[in-house]
């Protein structure tokens, strides 16, 4: 199933879902793309390292029709997996976004 819907600036919004119609334990995700390629990255001051956290840097994200800035913070380290950062990655003549998410 996927809806989507054109917003200002060029950005699209898609709302995916995974699994039957009606399913309890169906996964969604937004996906979003943008015309405008997002601004550099903001240089931030990286924390002391602090037992049982992992800092995550700052990413542009999108919200009210524009990039919007969202500072690093601190996350709960979960063992036996690695974070992966938000980022914009390039796909075609737009920008698709990928939301940060813990991997093994």
């Amino acid at each position: 199933m996927q809806v989507a819907k054109k917003m200002l600036l060029g950005a699209t919004i898609a709302i995916l879902g995974a699994g039957a119609l009606g399913s309890t334990n169906a996964l969604a995700r937004t996906v979003i793309y943008a015309d405008l390629e997002p601004p550099a990255l903001r240089v931030e001051t990286v924390p002391a390292p602090r037992p049982g956290y992992v800092w995550v840097d700052g990413y542009w994200g999108w919200g009210h029709n524009k990039y919007v800035w969202h500072h690093g913070r601190w996350m709960h380290d979960r063992h036996g997996y690695r974070y992966e950062p938000a980022r914009w990655e390039r796909e075609g003549n737009r920008w698709r976004y990928h939301d940060g998410r813990w991997d093994h």
